[in-house]
């Protein structure tokens, strides 16, 4: 009989790997020890396979199809970002048997791929948490940046049918949680993230409460910065109400880092988290419940822009043309004057200073915040490496 043997949550921040220079060097470090801490569970159970619950941020798919849930099915789980490149054995046989009986008996449509290239969600768990060790992996994608999103609610549903079938099959099974905390790239609230939503967030978790998140809607994850905790809501669904232990929380100037171990259980190694405002709800946010706030699903006229975002990602032939023949390129895409300009960005990004600050004229234009942070990120990543970066996998 399958069993569930190891559960974590964890963060997964680019940064890590791009280090750019707004960025605190020490808590990128404290991340990646908490990581690293979580990964030591894999050594304590010995799981046969990983089930991975990770998500897009606009990289992997695009305008042209996002799929609410997805799954990888083929052999191999290539992951690439900052110039770096996993490639993982995917336990091909249970992904297979996931994805039909998710379908056929569970009555979920899942997507799937065999050859999806998976973004900076998966490659920086695969770096810092399991690290060299030698586990096949089953990747799920989860649509949490482009609405409509899955509410809280149906992603521990498919959760919870995920750990039917895993109780069906033989396998010993670790799962590891991919995104959050607080956090709003791209957007106008990049500066000022929910920290007090969070430490009240996590002292739920702390306490085995995980209704806490099931209970929201996805567009109140939205206005806390919080979508991405979708992921982990998947993960309660397959485990149930378990007490979490906090490995780490770090408030950097715009993202709130979470790592959290839930199963199995041991002794705490510090006292649980006590909220910034009290037992308050929410931490006292007060949610305005107007639909979503920061990502909306990208406007039809802007979406030549955003398609060559999603294609300047993963070109670096388009790349150099962008730098060298921009009108070209502007022309190809169909964009339009406002467009055009705002396009200037992927240029002026490389010329140094923070990639935050070239955001602004690609949302105004209709850009997806995100695609549009993280695509100036690799070309920023391209021509800025960190001194002490590790070299590419």
């Amino acid at each position: 009989m399958g069993e569930i043997v190891a559960a974590v949550g964890t963060c997964h921040t680019p940064y890590m790997f791009t280090r750019p220079p707004d960025e605190n060097p020490a808590q990128l470090d404290a991340a990646a020890a908490g990581m690293q801490e979580l990964g030591k569970v894999l050594d304590e159970t010995r799981p046969d396979v990983i089930v991975f619950f990770g998500s897009d941020h606009v990289e992997t798919f695009s305008v042209t199809c996002v799929p609410t849930f997805a799954i990888i099915a083929g052999s191999r789980a290539v992951a690439q970002f900052a110039g770096r490149k996993y490639d993982m054995p995917v336990h091909r046989e249970m992904a297979e048997d996931l994805l039909n009986k998710l379908v056929v008996e569970a009555d979920f449509d899942i997507a799937y791929s065999e050859d999806a290239e998976l973004g900076h969600a998966f490659a920086v768990p695969f770096e810092y948490v399991i690290g060299k060790r030698n586990i096949p992996i089953v990747p799920f994608f989860t649509n949490v940046y482009v609405p409509p999103l899955p509410t809280p609610k149906r992603c521990a549903a498919l959760g919870k049918a995920v750990a039917d079938i895993i109780k069906g099959r033989k396998e010993r099974v670790a799962i590891i949680a991919s995104g959050g905390m607080s956090h709003f790239p791209g957007t106008r609230k990049y500066l000022h993230p929910e920290f007090d939503f969070d430490r009240w967030l996590v002292s739920q978790f702390e306490a085995g409460n995980t209704d806490a998140l099931l209970n929201m809607t996805g567009t109140q994850l939205d206005e806390v910065g919080n979508t991405e905790t979708l992921n982990w809501a998947t993960m309660f669904g397959a485990i149930g109400r378990q007490e979490g232990e906090l490995i780490d929380y770090i408030p950097t100037w715009h993202h709130g880092l979470c790592m959290m171990r839930f199963l199995p259980r041991r002794a705490r190694k510090q006292a649980p988290t006590a909220p910034a405002k009290g037992a308050e709800q929410y931490g006292g946010f007060k949610f305005q419940n107007r639909g979503f706030q920061f990502y909306r699903h990208p406007p039809a006229e802007a979406y030549g822009l955003n398609r060559l975002l999603f294609e300047v990602r993963h070109s670096a032939n388009l790349r150099d043309r962008v730098i060298k023949q921009l009108d070209v390129v502007a022309k190809e895409y169909e964009l339009n004057a406002q467009q055009r300009k705002a396009a200037e960005e992927l240029i002026n990004v490389g010329k140094g200073g923070l990639v935050s600050e070239h955001v602004g004229p690609l949302v105004e234009a209709g850009a997806h915040p995100l695609q549009a942070l993280m695509s100036l990120h690799v070309i920023f990543s391209m021509s800025h490496r960190a001194p002490n970066a590790q070299p590419p996998h």
